[in-house]
C-alpha cells in the first residue's frame, strides 16, 4: 500500500509522500479561490464548492472563510449550511447528513498523532473518520474529534469538545461533551428555552402534522 491508501484506510501514514503534499496544495488553491469570491458571486462559489467537496446534495452553502485538507473526503447531504470559519481536517472520511446546520468557528478533526513522543516524532500520523447524522445542529466553537459519530436530530451545545459518540435525539454539551437530556415532543412548541412560537404559519403547520 502507498501512503495515500494507508491514509484512506485509517492506518499510520506519512503525509508528505506519494503525492499527498501535491493534493493538499491543489486543494489549497481551490479553497483560496473559494474564500476570495465576493458576496455577489454566489453562483461561482457554489460551482467551486462542488469542485472541492467529494459529494454534496442540493441547497448547500458554506460561509467564508472555509478550510479543509483534501476536500474529496467530505460528503454533505441536502440542505447543508455552515457559518463562518468551518475547518475540516479531512484526512479520514467526513460524512454529514441532510438538514445539518453548523454555527461559526466549528472544527471537525479526523487527523491525529500518536501519544508517545517517540512515535509522534517518527512522522507517522493517522486519520479516523467522523459521521454526523441528519437534522443535526452543532453550536459555535465546537470541536469534533476523530472517530466520533453524532446521531440523527442531535444538538451539540456551543463550546463542546466531542470525544465520544452522541446518540439520536439528544442535547449534548460540555468538555468532554455529554448528553444532558433527550429531545421530546414538548420541545416542538418552543423556539428558545421557555419562549413559545407565536407565529400562525408555524403553529398551523404543527396542527396539520398532528392530524396526519
Amino acid at each position: 500500500m502507498n501512503q495515500k491508501e494507508r491514509m484512506l484506510d485509517g492506518l499510520p501514514y506519512k503525509a508528505w509522500l506519494d503525492g499527498l503534499t501535491e493534493e493538499r496544495n491543489e486543494n489549497k488553491r481551490r479553497i483560496y479561490q473559494y474564500n476570495q469570491f465576493s458576496p455577489d458571486q454566489r453562483e461561482e462559489q457554489e460551482q467551486m464548492i462542488r469542485k472541492i467537496l467529494g459529494k454534496c446534495g442540493e441547497s448547500i452553502f458554506i460561509e467564508t472563510p472555509f478550510h479543509c485538507d483534501y476536500g474529496y473526503n467530505i460528503e454533505v447531504g441536502n440542505n447543508f449550511y455552515a457559518n463562518y470559519n468551518l475547518t475540516i481536517l479531512d484526512v479520514g472520511k467526513v460524512i454529514i447528513g441532510e438538514n445539518v446546520m453548523i454555527a461559526p468557528n466549528v472544527s471537525i478533526y479526523t487527523a491525529g498523532h500518536p501519544i508517545h513522543p517517540d512515535s509522534r516524532n517518527s512522522g507517522y500520523e493517522y486519520g479516523i473518520g467522523v459521521t454526523i447524522g441528519d437534522n443535526v445542529w452543532i453550536g459555535g466553537n465546537c470541536v469534533i474529534n476523530p472517530g466520533v459519530h453524532i446521531g440523527n436530530c442531535a444538538v451539540i451545545g456551543s463550546g463542546s469538545v466531542v470525544t465520544r459518540d452522541i446518540p439520536d435525539y439528544v442535547i449534548a454539551v460540555g468538555n468532554p461533551c455529554r448528553v444532558i437530556r433527550k429531545i421530546t415532543e414538548e420541545d416542538r412548541k418552543y423556539y428558545f428555552k421557555d419562549r413559545e412560537f407565536d407565529v400562525e404559519d408555524y403553529n398551523q403547520g404543527i396542527l396539520n402534522m398532528n392530524d396526519l
